[in-house]
């Protein structure tokens, strides 16, 4: 029987669109606000947004994209981050579509709101990165998907278009769109009725459609040897010899109750189990669970054979969300929704004190989550203060990819000037091992009179042993907070020479 109290179709998607508003506003004063600078990740794809291209090294070109459009209106911190809360808001609003075609406007309310205070969505709309781009088209993509059974004739063809070409945007924001291929498989094989929609018109719109978006980054690869395909491989980090890790499991399990947030999480694990075992899935719960569990498992086996980042779970949010919400209501436990929304809210409040300001999170002794955003500034400056007092340096190296990109970005006044010498990577390995060292090592003939930059006390010895002569060393150390400090050494190095490399290693041979 409906509930009475529960809210009108028009009532409920009004409620969601002023909640998104409300919660996209606070998040965009805080980006505003905050004092926190670019994490160097966020810098890196500041960078590439600088030459906008199908594909970088590591990453699709969404992000780059997105910040290259947010920045018309100037480089600043707040402009590069601008389009991570639009995203997330995006996303929350697609989760109101989707749980209401799905299970009705109640739920879907429930499951909007439940979004909105996810932990991981808090600080993925306060940072730029892949995960914000990735989530909204995916959720718009899987509307249409679930759309299909109820269009006929064209519409069908346009909604199997418009889902395909959402899912190449997909994967032009991150790899991680996949699980949505393997979710849609899944459902097909699983359940009769999803497959009526399918002819060989909607299937060639669909497919034809994704292949059209992600084909210009598909040729950029191609064209670079693959190279954001073999580094989005390369994190997986498997070695043969060791491939059993039950700690790192346990550890990115427990992290799910962090991003994911706890309530939500072992409901569920609990709910999955439950519905399974009993063979109580009505047909929306099993088109959910096929694109959330693979992406939980995949990740979690993943974590066993090697590692794996909280975040990688990320593709299997938006679903998993809407199922805690449908479960909690129809299990009639509002009491635990209700608590789940109450603590991730006064959680995501906290987030943003901290992030608008830092000094709290010091006091709260959570400083060292934000000492990566710290700092960076303060380094870059020591830096090209340094190079404008001698006209003679011919380049400017750093031993670290995260040196590399901070500076990048808080010198741009200083390597945007005609005179400036150029901002360089000193390559320690045989092969390069990021982006920064592949398309900005410092080579022989800018190496004449270096300043360099090492922010890795081990390899500082090796990097001076790369040059016939090195100057005095300077110290320039940073406080993070009141307790943590950023230490870097400066000199400079005449007539860069270096040394061969192991061939086994790729490491500096002895001098």
């Amino acid at each position: 029987m409906p509930d009475p109290a529960a809210p009108s179709a028009l009532a409920a998607w009004r409620m969601a669109l002023w909640i998104t508003v409300a919660l996209t506003a606070v998040r965009l004063a805080a980006i505003f606000i905050t004092p926190l600078e670019l994490y160097p990740d966020e810098a890196q794809y500041w960078l590439w947004s600088r030459t906008l291209d199908f594909g970088y090294y590591s990453k699709p070109p969404m992000v780059a994209w997105s910040i290259w459009a947010t920045t018309l209106g100037g480089d600043s911190e707040p402009m590069v981050r601008l389009s991570a809360p639009l995203f997330q808001a995006a996303t929350a609003l697609g989760v109101f579509v989707l749980a209401r075609r799905l299970y009705g406007a109640q739920i879907a309310l429930a499951a909007c709101a439940l979004y909105h205070v996810m932990p991981g969505v808090q600080l993925s709309s306060a940072v730029v990165a892949t995960d914000a781009p990735l989530l909204a088209c995916l959720t718009w993509g899987l509307a249409l998907y679930v759309y299909l059974p109820q269009a006929e004739g064209r519409r069908r063809l346009v909604a199997a278009a418009g889902a395909g070409a959402l899912l190449g945007l997909a994967f032009l924001s991150k790899y991680a769109a996949v699980y949505a291929l393997i979710g849609v498989a899944l459902h097909l094989v699983l359940d009769r009725e999803a497959r009526r929609p399918w002819s060989a018109p909607t299937i060639a719109a669909a497919v034809g459609a994704m292949l059209l978006v992600l084909a210009p980054n598909l040729i950029w690869n191609a064209a670079h040897g693959f190279a954001t395909v073999q580094h989005t491989a390369a994190n997986a980090n498997w070695s043969p010899g060791d491939l059993f890790h039950p700690g790192e499991m346990l550890g990115f399990i427990g992290s799910q109750f962090g991003v994911f947030g706890p309530i939500p999480f072992a409901v569920l694990v609990v709910g999955a189990g439950l519905t399974a075992w009993r063979r109580r899935l009505i047909p929306a719960d099993l088109l959910l669970l096929c694109f959330t569990a693979p992406v939980f498992l995949i990740v979690t086996l993943q974590a066993l054979i090697s590692r794996a980042n909280a975040n990688w779970t990320a593709a299997g949010y938006v679903t998993g969300v809407i199922l805690v919400a449908a479960w909690l209501l129809r299990w009639r436990a509002k009491g635990w929704y209700v608590a789940a929304l109450a603590t991730q809210g006064a959680v995501a409040a906290l987030f943003l004190s901290f992030v608008i300001s830092p000094d709290l999170a010091e006091q709260a002794g959570m400083a060292n989550g934000f000492k990566r955003a710290k700092g960076w500034s303060q380094l870059t400056e020591a830096m090209t203060d340094r190079a404008m007092h001698d006209l003679r340096v011919s380049a400017i190296a750093v031993d670290d990819r995260f040196m590399f990109n901070a500076a990048a970005y808080y010198g741009r006044d200083y390597f945007a000037r005609p005179d400036a010498a150029p901002l360089r990577m000193w390559v320690r390995t045989a092969h390069p091992q990021n982006q920064a060292e592949a398309s900005d090592p410092l080579s022989v003939a800018e190496g004449e009179r270096v300043l360099a930059m090492s922010l890795e006390p081990d390899f500082t010895p090796e990097m001076k042993a790369d040059f016939v002569r090195t100057g005095e060393t300077e110290f320039v150390k940073v406080w993070l907070d009141g307790e943590r400090s950023r230490r870097a050494e400066m000199f400079i190095g005449e007539d860069y020479q270096p040394r061969p490399r192991d061939p086994v290693t790729g490491l500096p041979t002895p001098p």
